[in-house]
């Protein structure tokens, strides 16, 4: 597939130039940092006989790059802190909690149920249920939809959702053959039947099993897909950079004039109170150019500089049921409204999600692509997300791989991601979902809209999109 969308698309028009006016045009849309505008009159998406979902509030710790602040802690140490800061921000009796469930990816064996640890460490009863689910990048948001359809099921009122991760720490196993060693000789008996395994033992047994970032079924790691879908699409490497450029200006825009509002401050043990995220560093072009390859050497596109970095944070949202919200006195910020969760070639087309649940969530409900105010999608790499851009601006992609007659068109960029994303504010694979799903409703009251839509790949070539609708002001 690979070489028949390099031949089908290499013309198609996304040209560096294209990237640098569309990074002006975003800088110069002043009136999304200035007071809300008046909000649209659309109507709403509710359903005769189905629960109305609402966010009442979400909340997250700072974003930090791995081997920073968070390093010495466990994965239910920011889980439970993000928990505490959705207890502190919300008032929420802890006992009104029906449900937890928490989203990660790299799991720490010791805690592989992290929202039960984390759940107990934050002083939540130990008669609140509490499961993990794992669904790389968009853990979080299988977190979310599940606790919605608890809640739509009549199942619970009120559920918790949220993600972690820690990539400051990530297991490292014995190999193979001797963990099998290790676990034939507990079972020994003799010191004869002891000796006799020990004496087994090679060198090469105690070489470790590092952990790598990539995908079982094609042994690549994301970054080589990234650098496959930006050569097919052909992204050049002014254009991924320009990008990356744009998304750390938005978002150091952003957080010095405080529109980040979802972050908590985390008092980490012995260490300083944490207040923001600490990997939005806006560079220049000339630098960011200096890069080398990070993946496909020496030839590659992806770097550094144009990828999401290795991230420790975790995230928490209170999700209840309209009735209830009201009922305990709650704003709700905004309704969770259709969702729908696709997955394709988890070689070719492994971070096309957004392009494929795109279109099926706006047919599902009822929207075209103007209707959406806000757009919140998940930046895993400054490639992958300019070739879903171009992907979903393509009759000939939508006719040839999607099972469409037509294209669904591309988002404008003066409603995309304009309060930075991934590539700037930190990709916790577990944590970013909840982060995408209350930046956009936080941007919808901002900005005066009324419909975001949220959308995020995921290894093994799957993804989300979700509609999220404000809550009338």
């Amino acid at each position: 597939m690979s070489s028949m969308l390099s031949s089908a698309l290499r013309n198609l028009p996304v040209s560096s130039a294209w990237a640098a006016g569309a990074l002006t045009r975003s800088l110069s849309c002043s009136s999304q940092f200035q007071a809300a505008a008046q909000p649209k009159t659309k109507k709403s998406l509710g359903k005769t006989g189905v629960k109305n979902v609402v966010v009442v509030e979400g909340v997250r710790i700072p974003f930090l790059q791995s081997g920073t602040t968070y390093a010495d802690l466990m994965p239910h140490d920011l889980a439970r802190a993000a928990l505490q800061g959705l207890l502190t921000r919300t008032s929420v009796p802890r006992d009104v909690v029906d449900y937890i469930v928490y989203g990660t990816v790299i799991q720490e064996v010791k805690t592989s149920n992290v929202a039960r640890e984390a759940a107990l460490g934050a002083g939540f009863s130990d008669k609140t249920p509490a499961h993990t689910v794992t669904m790389a990048c968009i853990s979080s948001n299988q977190a979310m939809t599940t606790g919605v359809g608890m809640i739509a099921a009549g199942q619970c009122d009120v559920v918790v959702a949220g993600g972690v991760e820690l990539m400051s720490d990530v297991p490292i196993r014995h190999s193979r053959k001797m963990r099998k060693t290790m676990l034939t000789l507990n079972r020994a008996k003799t010191l004869g039947q002891k000796l006799s395994l020990i004496s087994k033992i090679r060198p090469d047994y105690f070489a470790p099993e590092l952990p790598a970032v990539a995908e079982f079924s094609t042994s690549e790691t994301m970054g080589h897909s990234a650098d496959r879908l930006a050569a097919a699409f052909g992204i050049s490497r002014l254009e991924q950079d320009e990008y990356a450029l744009r998304s750390h200006t938005l978002a150091k825009r952003a957080q010095d004039e405080g529109l980040l509002q979802d972050v908590v401050p985390f008092k980490v043990p012995g260490k300083d109170t944490v207040t923001k995220d600490n990997g939005i560093r806006p560079s220049s072009l000339e630098q960011m150019g200096k890069l080398k390859p990070a993946f496909v050497k020496p030839y590659g596109t992806v770097t550094a500089a144009n990828s999401s970095f290795l991230t420790d944070g975790a995230s928490a949202m209170l999700i209840m049921s309209e009735e209830k919200a009201l009922a305990m006195g709650y704003k709700p910020k905004a309704y969770l409204r259709d969702f729908v969760y696709v997955s394709q070639d988890p070689k070719d087309q492994l971070l096309l999600g957004p392009t494929y649940a795109t279109p099926k969530v706006l047919e599902k409900a009822g929207l075209s692509l103007s209707d959406i105010d806000v757009f919140e999608f998940h930046e895993a790499f400054a490639g992958q997300i300019l070739a879903n851009l171009k992907a979903m601006d393509s009759d000939w992609f939508a006719q040839n791989y999607m099972g469409r007659k037509s294209k669904v068109g591309a988002p404008p960029l003066d409603k995309f991601n304009t309060w930075g994303g991934s590539l700037s504010l930190g990709h916790p694979f577990g944590a970013t979902g909840c982060r995408l799903v209350i930046t956009a409703a936080h941007r919808l009251k901002k900005e005066g809209g009324q419909y975001g839509l949220v959308a995020a790949c995921a290894a093994g070539g799957q993804g989300h999109a979700m509609i999220v609708e404000l809550y009338p002001q």
